[in-house]
């Protein structure tokens, strides 16, 4: 499997943006979904469930990229690297906003 040329991929380049926000909002969608499951194991697990949704989307899109299904240079590992830090960012935002969900209902049966 031929990756692109480093050169010609640059790390600021707008489809690095792309990559970042398609993951971060894949992540999202997907654990916050999982969050509202009927299942325990499900909601437990929602952030990891969203982030192995959100790696396997990405996997797909430069698998896609390689085959040649997109007009596109082939994959890129740039690429790849854009897609786990969109991910690593929504683990942080919904890990944060977890904990002070969590500490606010904590809160609120502590004054019942």
């Amino acid at each position: 499997m031929k990756l692109n040329n480093p050169g010609t991929d640059d790390w600021l380049a707008r489809d690095k943006i792309y990559h970042v926000i398609f993951c971060f909002s894949i992540n999202i969608v997907g654990s916050l979904i999982a969050s509202h499951s009927h299942y325990s194991f499900l909601r437990r697990r929602s952030i990891f469930l969203g982030s192995i949704l959100s790696l396997a989307a990405g996997a797909a899109k430069e698998l896609a990229d390689q085959l040649g299904f997109f007009h596109s240079a082939g994959a890129s590992s740039r690429d790849a690297v854009a897609d786990i830090f969109g991910v690593f960012i929504a683990v942080f935002v919904l890990t944060v906003w977890r904990r002070r969900r969590r500490a606010s209902q904590v809160e609120g049966l502590e004054m019942v």
